[in-house]
């Protein structure tokens, strides 16, 4: 599934899917004149980026964001404090 294909109910499950060199790519690049790109992992250690950092980017050197394959997000589990 590509960013064109989803409702307004998918922009909060699916993320976009990054390779190793794609995130490195992002890390510490702004997507629009006052957001940075925040790469983080799921629950599969897929490196991935929200939608919203996607529909937002207006950089010019990562557009390519926009057409990123989208899957669904399950997070890690948070470790326990205790």
């Amino acid at each position: 599934m590509k960013l064109a294909d989803i409702t307004t109910e998918d922009i909060t499950t699916l993320v976009g899917l990054l390779t190793e060199a794609q995130k490195e790519q992002l890390v510490g690049v702004y997507y629009s004149a006052d957001s940075i790109y925040n790469p983080i992992q799921d629950i599969d250690d897929n490196w991935v980026i929200s939608t919203e950092e996607m529909i937002y980017t207006t950089n010019e050197d990562t557009l390519w964001v926009k057409d990123l394959e989208l899957i669904p997000y399950i997070a890690k589990p948070t470790p326990s404090t205790f």
